[in-house]
């Protein structure tokens, strides 16, 4: 069963292309124009395990939060895509990252629900080209986007970049646990009988 989605969206603000595979190992190529998002889309796919390839034009000279929002939007889709009707998988993932003196979890639930919760303060400050705010838009979007239920919690504070980083550290291997086939479920692990 292949896994995979393909993703292309083009709107007046920002045109993004998208391969992913969710039974992957990490490779591809990520260039937004936003190079900390950049390198947090390295974390989820090594740390997810998703060969993914994101590639985005946007207005920047307006500021990075129309390219960062739609990258989110295009890797929520890809992912939902690619579960397809999501029989078989594990369904729920959580995770705790602790980076140096900070620390971060997430709990995902491929529910078919969109909702995203965060505990705790991400920085106030931007973190290298990424402005304060936008790593919550980010997350947000993808839990929209790929139907998905997220709940986000930092738990020791101290780096912004290590607090960024490790919350998109947790959301990954939270989302690798979640998205993975389980041999002891044969059909749509839900009660409903879909998700």
């Amino acid at each position: 069963m292949s896994r995979t989605a393909e993703i292309t969206r083009s709107t007046g603000e920002t045109e993004i292309s998208l391969s992913l595979d969710l039974d992957g190992t990490g490779q591809g190529e990520r260039e937004t124009g936003v190079g900390f998002l950049d390198h947090m889309l390295d974390s989820i796919a090594r740390h997810g395990r998703l060969n993914l390839d994101l590639r985005a034009r946007g207005d920047l000279e307006t500021g990075p939060h129309h390219t960062v929002e739609d990258a989110g939007i295009v890797l929520g889709q890809g992912i939902d895509q690619a579960l397809g009707d999501r029989a078989g998988i594990a369904r729920f993932g959580e995770a705790v990252v602790p980076m140096d003196e900070s620390r971060a979890s997430a709990a995902i639930d491929l529910s078919g629900r969109p909702l995203a919760v965060f505990e705790g303060a991400f920085p106030p400050r931007a973190v290298g080209d990424l402005e304060a705010g936008l790593p919550e838009e980010f997350l947000r979007a993808v839990a929209s986007s790929a139907k998905l239920t997220l709940h986000v919690r930092i738990e020791a504070a101290g780096n912004d970049h290590h607090v960024v980083e490790a919350a998109f550290k947790a959301f990954a291997l939270a989302l690798r646990r979640a998205v993975v086939l389980d041999v002891t479920e044969a059909g749509i692990p839900s009660t409903k009988g879909l998700l």
